[in-house]
């Protein structure tokens, strides 16, 4: 049985307005008011803070390093391993030290995957000690 021209294209339109629909995304400043900063536990706050969707933007904001404080980074972990024993050989630098001022630097979950956050100064001291740490694995966005 065909469809009408007039059918198609109303499931055409229907078919690309849930798409815009699961694309939206929301903003997450990554530790809310505390930001991005040592001794504060992240995977505490994710767990609060879940479920993360596809296409939501966690932003990191922190200090410049300053006296007194070495500065914070952003890396992406490869994997869990390396998530759990914060180890950095085979992590990605998202963001140095500097780049966590004003806006903060942000980070796009665009993919269903697991995404390992942590921060890679004083030899992983701020990961390890400090709780710089936590994942995402965000889930597909369906509005009702």
């Amino acid at each position: 049985m065909a469809l009408s021209s007039n059918t198609q294209g109303f499931i055409l339109l229907l078919a690309a307005a849930s798409l815009l629909a699961v694309s939206e995304g929301r903003t997450i400043v990554v530790g809310g008011s505390e930001g991005w900063r040592f001794g504060f536990n992240y995977t505490d706050w994710a767990l609060k803070n879940n479920p993360f969707y596809i296409n939501d933007e966690l932003v990191f904001k922190y200090d410049p390093p300053s006296e007194g404080n070495s500065g914070y980074s952003v890396y992406q972990q490869p994997n869990l391993w390396s998530y759990i024993t914060c180890g950095f050989s085979k992590a990605k630098l998202l963001a140095s030290p500097t780049q966590g001022g004003g806006d903060g630097f942000k980070v796009a979950l665009t993919q269903w995957r697991p995404y390992y956050f942590a921060s890679g100064e004083n030899d992983g001291k701020n990961c390890k000690d400090g709780m710089m740490k936590f994942f995402a694995i965000p889930l597909p966005r369906w509005n009702n």
